[in-house]
């Protein structure tokens, strides 16, 4: 441990200024993987909701929960596995960049695989080999921020970061929508798998490879594999917490996006095209909501602070999914949109900056891969929670109240995120002292 420890200290954030350009390059990957991420997800929903992949109405929340427990535990393995590994691999293109062009290659053939499906079963197995492929590529990629940015440009480029993964869903979300009302939904699948590797290759041959590789002073590849579990990792309490807070705020947020179609079909009563067309302007709106809190959000967070500016987004996220849960109608639930967006973009633009200050940089690819433990366990513990709670009040009460009391969990889970954030101590930055909410 001392080793270790004493190894990442010559790990230093970079102190050169990059340009706008440079920083746009570094986050471009993260669109077209959120693309996949979006479209896949709404197609899936597409397929279990109508046509003739259509399951009953309640066993919706069942069929989406058994879709996503492969694909969250395979996530969960392999991200922070090749993350790590990447911290110590020689290549002549960098310890990233190799795993990011097998990662996308590989993508491409699993998304040909989604679309051309004609069985839930067969759908489902596709989905779970593509989460091999882009967590191949998306442990390794998720450590070019702590390589390559120096601390005066953290806040930005988590905004950055937070910005493409915004356009990425909504690319990925207007191309299915669209398909759907052209009634060619596969169509959405083969665009997104040509805006990955487009991103891909951006990123591939213009960025720098960042840091260089950690020593592996004769481990092998499977201890350097398990060391990812190792236990050290508890040691870092503000890490460990704020994972916590992480995986219950994005839980809200899944609750809500996962189970919209579902929503909007059973509480409102609308039919396919109704369905897509309504979460196209919910989309929209959110979006604008997005994009008009995430630059000030990132400012905001530089002068005051991370933790104050995410308890903030933890309050408007539970205020937006209370009202779609409530809502009498459609345009009401959109405000409800509208709301979770302005929370969603704030999230997104200061929670990877704080999670970028507080991991140990040279094992950047471990760390932000072990993050993905709660981003992608959220989801699928969201679903399983929700989509379970959604059947049983549908069975009990009435078809249509289900995905209310979902949405109601979903906002119980933005109160304990701000709860769990509590403990996390934030590093001093630009002269301000750290700030331990849990003691002071």
């Amino acid at each position: 441990m001392q080793a270790e420890a004493t190894l990442d200290e010559t790990y230093f954030r970079p102190t050169l200024t990059l340009p706008l350009g440079h920083l746009i390059r570094i986050s471009l990957y993260w669109l077209g993987l959120t693309a996949i991420d979006g479209a896949v997800g709404l197609f899936i929903q597409n397929r279990v909701n109508f046509g003739p992949f259509a399951v009953d109405p309640l066993e919706v929340g069942r069929v989406l929960f058994l879709l996503s427990i492969p694909v969250a535990v395979i996530s969960i393995l392999v991200q922070p596995t090749v993350g790590s590994i990447s911290d110590y691999t020689v290549s002549r293109w960098g310890r990233r960049k190799p795993y990011i062009v097998i990662g996308s290659v590989l993508d491409v053939v699993f998304l040909v695989g989604i679309a051309t499906s004609n069985t839930i079963l067969m759908l489902g197995a596709f989905a779970a080999l593509l989460s091999v492929s882009t967590n191949i590529a998306r442990g390794p990629f998720q450590g070019y921020v702590p390589d390559l940015v120096p601390e005066q440009q953290v806040g930005l480029a988590s905004a950055m970061v937070g910005l493409m993964q915004i356009l990425g869903n909504v690319t990925g979300f207007v191309l299915v929508t669209a398909a759907v009302l052209m009634g060619q939904i596969e169509v959405a699948i083969f665009v997104v798998a040509l805006v990955e590797l487009v991103t891909m290759a951006a990123v591939v041959l213009r960025v720098g490879e960042g840091q260089p590789p950690k020593p592996r002073n004769g481990k092998s590849w499977r201890t350097i594999a398990r060391e990812v579990w190792g236990t050290d990792v508890l040691k870092e309490r503000s890490y460990v917490w704020l994972l916590a807070s992480r995986f219950f705020f994005l839980m809200g947020g899944a609750v809500l996006v996962n189970l919209i179609l579902t929503y909007l079909k059973q509480t409102h009563n609308l039919g396919e095209d109704a369905a897509n067309s309504t979460n196209l302007v919910m989309l929209v709106t959110i979006v604008i909501a997005n994009v008009i809190a995430i630059i000030p959000s990132a400012r905001i967070s530089d002068r005051i602070g991370r933790k104050p500016v995410i308890y903030a987004s933890c309050v408007i996220g539970f205020i937006g999914i209370l009202l779609a849960a409530l809502a009498p109608a459609v345009p009401l639930a959109i405000v409800g949109g509208a709301l979770f967006g302005a929370s969603a973009g704030t999230f997104l633009a200061v929670d990877w900056a704080l999670m970028t200050d507080i991991i140990p940089k040279a094992s950047s690819g471990r760390y932000m891969g072990l993050s993905n433990v709660a981003t992608t366990s959220s989801t699928v513990i969201a679903v399983a929670t929700a989509g379970l709670l959604l059947d049983t009040v549908n069975i009990n009460f009435g078809l249509g109240l289900g995905p209310r009391a979902a949405y109601l969990l979903g906002g119980a889970y933005y109160v304990i995120a701000a709860l769990t954030l509590r403990p996390v101590v934030e590093p001093p930055r630009s002269g301000r002292p750290a700030t331990d909410t849990a003691t002071g």
